[in-house]
Order: structure tokens, then sequence, then C-alpha cells
């Protein structure tokens, strides 16, 4: 058995206190792939790739049971701001 979307969340929740977060399970049902769109202050001043690894972290209990794990999106709350700004005006 995969796991599950709301596992992942939890995760996610309770290791970077995200301001948004987005997860889809893109497998179809089975718990296997997803796809995670995540605004935490715990990325200030990180790099992309130490985004990513605190993504990674967070989850990797769940690691071995996910095939694919695929991080859309790891922005600082004035990111996601900045950003939600620019698609309002478009």
């Amino acid at each position: 058995m995969g796991v599950t979307k709301e596992e992942v969340e939890a995760a996610l929740n309770s290791k970077l206190k995200p301001s948004h977060l987005d997860v889809t399970d893109i497998s179809g049902g089975c718990g296997t792939s997803f796809s995670v769109e995540i605004v935490s202050d715990e990325f200030e001043g990180k790099r992309l790739l130490e985004r990513h690894r605190l993504v990674n972290s967070a989850v990797s209990e769940y690691l071995k049971d996910i095939h694919a794990l695929s991080i859309k999106k790891t922005l600082t709350p004035a990111q996601w701001e900045k950003e939600d700004k620019s698609d309002a005006t478009k």
C-alpha cells in the first residue's frame, strides 16, 4: 500500500509549518507519486537545493514507499506574495 496525501501533508505541516501547501497525488490514487507546492518561512535565505532537501527530509519516513516526489514550488511567503500579485496583473 502506498502513502496517503494526508500523510505527506501532515509531515510537511509538522516540520515546515507552511503558510501554503498543495499536495497532489499524481499516481492515480495508489499513493506512489506526489506533486508538492509549499510556502514556508523555513526557506528564507536558502537556495533551491537546500529547500528541496528540507522537503525531502520532512517526508523521509515515506520516501521508501514513494516512487516520485515532484517538488514544483518551494517559496518564501514574500516570494509567494510577489508571484501572486504578478499573476493577478496578467
